[in-house]
């Protein structure tokens, strides 16, 4: 599938079939027909060459916020209809979105050390390009503070990425097992409602915590899902059958763009 997209995009070499997951980082500049594809005749966008693999968006306030907006459909439905006056042609879009971006025009939002500070209305209109329905598709938002010298410079190993790469494995074989009767479903990302229900069961203290964060943070049901996945998935990856409190805790912790001071 991701060789006919990239084939109909003329982006096939003499190697032939694709073997590898497509990787994606197009520019901040791009425009929302290369992201999402168009012309006279359609041809693929960047989110349905990333199909199967990974769209990076690097400095993603810096993409206009129209851009961004386009991503809204595809992150749902997994495809993005292109629509003409003569027809209308729909294009595979399942792709990982990882993005990054600086907490501030200037890089030092937060930092006590901060050697130059943005005005209020500079982090308002770099911030605004970011809509809280894009947010809201976004599983994880992980906030990463400045690394001291100390740090950088000590030496101790950490985790191997062998071992990380094993419990991984073991979580998706977990969960190909899981879904291994529903149709079109095969990984925790996927799941519907119905099965939300059915695997994200949660203890009184688990749906106690979820609650308090849900009225705290002002959370959407979209968020909601959003989270109760995530939770799910950090308890595959301990092996564990039922979603913990402790899983829903650190689910929560990856909402960084939802919390106070960020974006309201």
């Amino acid at each position: 599938e991701t060789t006919k997209i990239h084939s109909v995009a003329g982006k096939i070499k003499e190697s032939g079939l694709i073997r590898q997951r497509p990787f994606r980082s197009p520019h901040h500049t791009a425009s929302s027909v290369s992201l999402v594809g168009g012309g006279s005749y359609p041809q693929p966008g960047e989110i349905s060459l990333a199909h199967n693999g990974v769209l990076f968006l690097d400095e993603l306030p810096e993409f206009k916020r129209e851009v961004l907006e386009v991503l809204r459909q595809p992150l749902e439905d997994r495809e993005v209809t292109i629509s003409r006056a003569k027809f209308t042609i729909t294009y595979p879009a399942s792709f990982m979105l990882v993005a990054s971006m600086n907490p501030s025009p200037g890089g030092y939002f937060s930092s006590p050390d901060a050697p130059i500070a943005s005005s209020p209305m500079e982090m308002q209109r770099y911030l605004g390009k970011l809509s809280g329905p894009l947010l809201d598709r976004i599983d994880i938002h992980v906030e990463v503070n400045p690394v001291p010298f100390e740090k950088l410079s000590d030496m101790q190993p950490g985790e191997s990425s062998v071992i990380i790469r094993e419990r991984v494995t073991a979580a998706r074989q977990l969960q190909n097992r899981r879904f291994e009767h529903q149709k079109n479903i095969h990984y925790n990302a996927q799941m519907t409602t119905r099965q939300i229900r059915e695997y994200c069961i949660l203890d009184d203290q688990a749906l106690q915590l979820l609650k308090s964060a849900m009225e705290r943070l002002n959370l959407s049901a979209r968020a909601y899902d959003r989270i109760l996945k995530v939770a799910r998935t950090i308890a595959d990856l301990e092996a564990s059958e039922s979603v913990l409190p402790v899983h829903i805790a650190e689910a929560i912790q990856y909402r960084s763009l939802d919390r106070e001071g960020w974006l309201g």
